[in-house]
């Protein structure tokens, strides 16, 4: 099969053209804004039918993106590496709790998260690119607890590749903490930082900014921030759609994505962009609301994170709001660019009115407390048998506040209830039962280093770490 070029922009609108090679081994652009396609492949209701295959969903939404950059064959082989780390038959199966509500469960794969369905692709395609290349490449991840987790689980151990995952000192779940730091391979460093999840995202870009760590090879990053992230999570939005055809339900749905870096309610954006049939799209966000604040409130600003119960989401300076901003305002690169300058200068910026207006069409948002979060656990398991963890319940509190006489509603479900124990056990009485990823991880020795959030420490650590 023949397939045309794929090309990438930056948001910030001073970096060459690149392709998805490119795009994926150096994951942010040169001048400091983020790869976006410089068009949106279409797709038609033939790529989500009722009963396709995920693989054939993923294959449609994922290969003109990559277009000519890897070797023939690179993206089939990343899928059936993909889809034998998971479970059920549909990959990511949807679940009906009541008449127009439905859960998609997106944790079934080899770190119980959904993180792993982008991951894994990440992983092989790299894999692919550098195999082409010859190259070696040192990647740098910041994670609030999943993403570190299921890099690890891609990356361990893969010729070619480092991989340092910087986490909050004592501020992911234990289940999240030791999936990380258990794992037996030489290519991986495990940096805790006194800090939270901001801090070791400033402290990934400043790594990135420091061309000194090139001199090892490529140097790049795993986070959200690299596009192949984000097109490995649009596939899950076409299978949601495609499960609803399968049981009659042809009414476009609103999706409601729990999110902190908001990668995956970018994602499904994108999808919508390519054609995929939406009512719109909620980023439900936990007390720690910088998005919600700017949706709602036209300023964007950022505050100290404050730890909750979903920790994943403990975020208040979502990096892929800067594709947002760039995608509503017509892909306006020096608007963009204006805008996270200020903000990186004064961490605070007042969104203009023209902007607001075009964000709220793309999006909404609601903050969910603590309380609320709570509530809602126990909601789930009383009223529909469901245990799940308090990111769902972030989502499924939003949720259920959505009118659906219009369509369905679907909240995404993207952890494992077992991966937050803690949290959700005092309030449905009892501990959620692990999945065997879970149970397999025994009472392995943990390694980590633990360091400071001077950008000095992370660089000695990872200079130290490439020799």
């Amino acid at each position: 099969m023949q397939h045309a070029a794929a090309r990438y922009v930056s948001t910030r609108g001073s970096s060459p053209v690149a392709d998805f090679a490119e795009a994926l081994l150096r994951g942010m652009a040169p001048d400091g804004g983020l790869y976006m396609p410089a068009t949106w492949p279409k797709l038609t209701p033939a790529n989500w039918a009722a009963g396709l295959a995920y693989s054939d969903m993923a294959l449609a939404a994922m290969q003109p993106f990559i277009g000519t950059a890897l070797p023939e064959g690179a993206l089939d082989r990343a899928l059936h590496r993909l889809i034998a780390g998971f479970a059920p038959p549909e990959v990511t199966p949807l679940v009906q709790l009541e008449d127009g509500l439905w859960l998609l469960e997106l944790f079934h794969g080899p770190t119980a998260a959904f993180k792993d369905l982008a991951m894994q692709l990440a992983a092989a395609l790299s894999a692919e690119a550098l195999q082409t290349s010859g190259e070696r490449l040192t990647l740098v991840t910041a994670t609030s607890g999943d993403t570190g987790a299921a890099a690890v689980a891609a990356f361990a151990n893969q010729p070619r590749i480092r991989l340092v995952v910087l986490h909050p000192h004592e501020r992911v779940s234990p289940v999240q903490r030791r999936q990380m730091t258990t794992v037996e391979a030489d290519n991986v460093l495990n940096l805790a930082v006194r800090g939270d999840f901001d801090d070791c995202q400033r402290l990934v870009k400043a790594l990135l900014a420091d061309e000194s760590l090139r001199a090892q090879g490529r140097f790049s990053s795993v986070n959200s921030i690299n596009w192949a992230r984000l097109a490995g999570q649009i596939p899950y939005y076409l299978s949601a759609v495609s499960q609803l055809a399968a049981v009659g339900e042809t009414r476009a749905p609103v999706f409601v994505v729990p999110t902190g870096n908001f990668g995956d309610a970018f994602a499904g954006i994108a999808a919508s962009r390519m054609g995929l049939p939406s009512r719109g799209f909620v980023a439900a966000v936990n007390a720690n609301d910088a998005l919600a604040r700017a949706i709602n409130e036209g300023v964007y600003a950022r505050r100290a994170a404050v730890e909750t119960a979903s920790v994943s989401m403990d975020v208040q300076a979502p990096s892929n709001f800067e594709r947002l901003v760039y995608e509503a305002s017509g892909r306006d690169a020096d608007l963009t660019r204006g805008v996270f300058a200020d903000f990186a200068r004064d961490g605070r910026v007042v969104l203009p009115d023209e902007l607001l207006t075009a964000l709220r069409r793309e999006v909404s948002a609601v903050s969910v407390d603590e309380a609320t979060t709570r509530a809602e656990i126990a909601h789930a398991h009383a009223t529909w048998g469901q245990v799940v963890c308090p990111h769902t319940a972030v989502a499924l509190s939003a949720a259920r506040t959505i009118d659906r006489t219009a369509g369905p509603v679907v909240a995404l479900a993207t952890a494992h209830p077992a991966k937050f124990g803690k949290d959700v056990a005092p309030v449905v009485g009892f501990d959620p039962h692990p999945p065997e990823v879970i149970r397999a991880l025994g009472d392995r020795a943990e390694r980590f280093d633990v360091i400071g959030t001077d950008t000095s420490e992370a660089l000695a650590a990872v200079r130290a770490f490439q020799t």
